[in-house]
């Protein structure tokens, strides 16, 4: 199959969840003898120079940049507030450059699949339908409005209360908009895809949560400091922010207290001058973007995920448990994933049991490695980048 996906920003380097996703499956199809091009919007905030990208990528995959600033300004947000229906999340990513650049690429190839990565990139959907005769599939990497949905939630700034709430309302009509304009829905959860059956989806749709390289992915208990405690994440993510700094404020000092040599390890990329100084704390070791997320998780215990608002697939999490992590996360942390409470991961979404559920993994042992042996079988047996991608070209070839 000749494959295009469409992306908003570029995959590589894969240091997002997104960018990841993304990736994994364009490496999977290339693995599996298929012909990927990537197209997609390269931004300010996550640039990437072609030079840059390793030469063994390159070879198999094809990439194709279009420089855009979608850099948050504020008259543009106020203009969009006051003068568009749409979103300005996906206003940014409307670029008259791209689209020239997407006619010119139709009308000189032929592809069997265009993958669209994304809500904000189905804008381009008309323009495809106009110049290709391509099956189109939306692969759905999150339910995009109920992040912003949560987030407004718990925001006590009644401004900026109601500006996000306009923002959902304008996310969930996009969503609308663009519903069933797809010919093939992929979304990354079971529990996408049933909203997305609720709303109104009538196209054929199939599950591809993100994947892990099971050989990359290699435990290793020989360097652990146990017990110990991190988190990996993008740090200019606001739910990232708002779970740690809750996390600090409702759970470590009280962990703390009880374990003195404890160290509460955080990582990550882009994290704002005000989040590093509002995460000082005793026992509390801040290192910024790290260059080898395997290396640093392998190293460390106890994995938290104290998400209070997001949505989709944290792939942070599938990483820990492909690694032998014992990882205690809330409901949300864990969305998406078919995992079993006390079995190979730990849910808690009540300050007590988040503290009582630590306390038992970092003093009992023999508790804190059965959970991570199971996780690594999960994993193992769920997470596979090559399964994942059979099963993906699989569905398409059905419905070609």
């Amino acid at each position: 199959m000749k494959i295009l996906q469409i992306c908003n920003k570029m995959p590589y380097p894969p240091n997002d969840g997104g960018a990841i996703a993304t990736l994994n499956v364009s490496k999977s199809f290339c693995e599996l003898g298929h012909e990927v091009t990537i197209l997609s919007l390269n931004t300010k905030k996550h640039y990437s120079e072609l030079s840059k990208i390793p030469e063994e990528l390159k070879k198999i995959i094809r990439f194709i940049p279009v420089d855009i600033d979608t850099t948050i300004k504020s008259n543009l947000a106020l203009k969009n507030l006051l003068f568009s229906s749409l979103p300005y999340n996906a206003q940014r990513f409307i670029c008259e450059n791209f689209k020239n650049k997407l006619i010119t690429l139709l009308c000189s190839e032929k592809f069997d699949i265009i993958q669209i990565e994304g809500l904000y990139m189905g804008l381009y959907i008309e323009t495809i339908k106009k110049y290709s005769t391509a099956k189109i599939a939306l692969r759905a990497h999150n339910i995009e409005h109920e992040i912003w949905k949560r987030t407004y939630l718990l925001e006590k700034n009644i401004l900026k209360r109601q500006y996000l709430i306009i923002l959902t309302n304008r996310i969930k009509r996009l969503k609308k908009r663009l519903l069933n304009s797809y010919d093939l829905l992929v979304p990354i959860t079971n529990r996408d895809e049933q909203f997305f059956k609720e709303f109104g989806n009538t196209k054929p749709s199939h599950v591809t949560p993100i994947g892990i390289n099971i050989n990359e992915s290699k435990e290793d208990f020989s360097n652990i400091e146990y017990p110990s405690v991190f988190h990996l994440g993008a740090l200019d993510w606001a739910p990232n922010q708002e779970g740690i700094i809750w996390f600090l404020k409702n759970i470590w000092k009280g962990l703390k207290e009880k374990n003195p040599e404890l160290n509460f390890y955080i990582a990550g990329r882009n994290a704002p001058d005000w989040f590093v100084n509002k995460i000082k704390c005793d026992g509390v070791v801040y290192h910024g973007e790290i260059d080898n997320a395997y290396e640093f998780i392998n190293s460390k215990a106890v994995m938290v995920v104290p998400l209070l608002s997001g949505s989709g697939m944290r792939v942070k999490i599938i990483e820990g448990l492909a690694l032998g992590k014992t990882i205690v996360s809330t409901s949300i942390g864990a969305e998406g994933i078919d995992i079993t409470h006390n079995q190979n991961i730990i849910i808690a979404d009540s300050t007590k049991s988040f503290k009582d559920s630590l306390n038992t993994v970092l003093t009992n042992k023999i508790v804190f490695e059965n959970i991570g042996k199971n996780a690594v079988k999960f994993a193992h047996e769920y997470y596979d980048n090559l399964n994942i991608a059979k099963s993906l070209i699989d569905f398409y070839s059905k419905n070609m």
